[in-house]
């Protein structure tokens, strides 16, 4: 049994030469002492310590692989440790050197102080400061008090900063500001490689060019590459253009883009927004693709149109020098207009020609009435529905009630329209109508004709006059003796389910 008292010193000299060890370990297990090279003039005085020395004229002092020189100095054999005077350098091997107006070193820390004018020059790094301290040991210098680096063409300022010499790494603190002659960076905090040149930020930041603006607050800029990765309410716009997203990335060289969830696109002289929640964007042609999600929305008041689909593109007319876009939508595409609703596969829209196309099994929609064919295109003047013509298997069609529908079906139809209103049809090839006369609004009869040439007239959206162009063939019949098997036109179909009512209707597919 080992006595209580023999415990406690076995514990306290364990604990002890553990921390013998460590300062060991720290000083590379052997504490090397600061030499005197040269000075002028050497001295005890005690009034600035026991066994100090005051150094005047070109002092030289070394410790290990760093060289020290000053005007003058108090010399501190027994912590090996200097106070260093006027015109201060210090030079560590060929990489770096450090100088300022008064300097503390300690050979036993290895941390050097110094203060006023302080100039650190590493490789092509410059940094200017009037308070840094120097940690040899863990190779960190660190300054406060405000700080100016500059590498090239670059210069940074920031409130405080660390410096990594051997990863050549800064970080900076308090209001950092980088300036270029292609960019400015303005950010809370930020992380520094200075053989990348890549800057990684953290909160606000704000990165302008000469033409490009972005902000954020998490992310990283390559300044050699010219490439940009942002998050957290990332923004960017560009001659004109804005872009919105959790996560944005660019390379500005390449002209390609990516961003990625709570996507938006912006064309502000257009008046065009672009939604999801992917998107790539390439500068030639000025080329853009929106998926999951996708909604392009054109404002125009309210004629603001909104369309969806699986994939939206979008892109400079290459056959036209002057600025005109394609827009291509594919796969469960829908339209809402207050004037116009639209469901089909695909459309094409070309600015130039004011032109929409939209194909497989479209459906068009316009006050009362239901418009379909194999191929629809619709042509429109200064943002407002001029013409539209529909070709294969053409039918319209409008409700009268629950179970009586106005029908038109023909080879090809043209409709004309006046201030977007549907106000007339004409009907091109196999031409078949029904439509039911009234008396006081109530339904009395029903005209079922066939005629390959017809025209019909619309007014405050009703059919006012049909008037044919070739001999027609056609009955007029009482309502209670129209045959139930005589209602429906081939191809009638009634879509009223799917019509969009309200914009985010858009949303949702058969």
């Amino acid at each position: 049994m080992i006595p209580l008292r023999h415990k406690r010193f076995l514990r306290t000299g364990f604990l002890m030469f553990c921390l013998l060890l460590s300062l060991q370990l720290a000083w590379g297990q052997k504490v090397t002492m600061l030499e005197i090279l040269n000075a002028d003039l050497t001295a005890y005085d005690v009034k600035i310590g026991k066994d100090a020395r005051k150094l005047i004229g070109d002092v030289r002092l070394k410790h290990e692989d760093v060289v020290m020189t000053c005007d003058s100095a108090y010399f501190y054999p027994a912590t090996s440790s200097v106070d260093a005077f006027s015109n201060v350098r210090i030079q560590q091997a060929d990489t770096l050197e450090l100088t300022g107006d008064v300097a503390f070193y300690d050979g036993i820390t290895r941390i050097a102080r110094v203060r006023n004018n302080v100039k650190l020059v590493n490789n092509d790094i410059t940094l200017l400061t009037d308070s840094l301290n120097y940690n040899r040991l863990a190779g960190i210098a660190y300054y406060m008090g405000g700080g100016i680096l500059t590498q090239g063409d670059s210069r940074l300022t920031s409130g405080r900063g660390r410096f990594i010499l051997d990863a050549e790494i800064f970080y900076f603190m308090d209001s950092v500001v980088i300036t270029n002659p292609d960019y400015t960076i303005h950010t809370d905090s930020m992380k520094y490689d200075t053989r990348t040149e890549i800057s990684y930020f953290s909160g606000p930041t704000v990165i302008t060019g000469e033409d490009r603006y972005i902000y954020c607050e998490d992310g990283w800029y390559d300044m050699q590459q010219d490439i940009s990765y942002v998050t957290d309410h990332a923004y960017m716009e560009e001659a004109g253009r804005i872009l919105k997203g959790d996560t944005l990335y660019y390379e500005a060289e390449q002209g390609f883009g990516r961003a990625i969830s709570n996507v938006e696109m912006i064309d502000t002289a257009q008046n065009i927004i672009l939604k999801g929640n992917f998107g790539l964007y390439f500068s030639d042609r000025e080329r853009v693709m929106v998926t999951d999600s996708a909604l392009m929305i054109q404002i125009d008041g309210p004629d603001t149109m909104y369309v969806h689909a699986d994939t939206l593109r979008t892109m400079q007319n290459p056959d036209f020098e002057e600025a005109s876009r394609i827009l291509r939508a594919y796969h469960k595409v829908k339209i809402f207009r207050t004037d116009l609703q639209v469901m089909c596969d695909s459309l094409v829209y070309v600015e130039a020609d004011s032109a929409f196309d939209f194909y497989v099994d479209p459906v068009l929609w316009t006050d009362e009435n239901q418009l379909t064919a194999s191929h629809i295109r619709v042509n429109m003047v200064d943002q407002k529905l001029e013409r539209m013509q529909l070709n294969g298997v053409a039918f319209v069609a409008s409700q009268k009630d629950s179970v009586s529908f106005d029908q038109m079906r023909g080879k090809e139809m043209t409709g004309y329209f006046t201030d977007n209103e549907l106000t007339k049809i004409d009907v091109t090839g196999n031409g078949q109508t029904i439509y039911y006369a009234t008396d006081q609004d109530v339904l009395v009869g029903a005209n079922k004709t066939v005629c390959s040439n017809l025209s019909i007239y619309l007014k405050d959206k009703q059919i006012s006059k049909v008037v044919y162009t070739s001999q027609p063939d056609g009955t007029y019949y009482p309502l209670a003796m129209f045959p139930s098997e005589e209602t429906r036109l081939s191809d009638f179909k009634w879509l009223e389910e799917w019509r969009p009512l309200k914009w985010e209707d858009v949303f949702i597919w058969k």
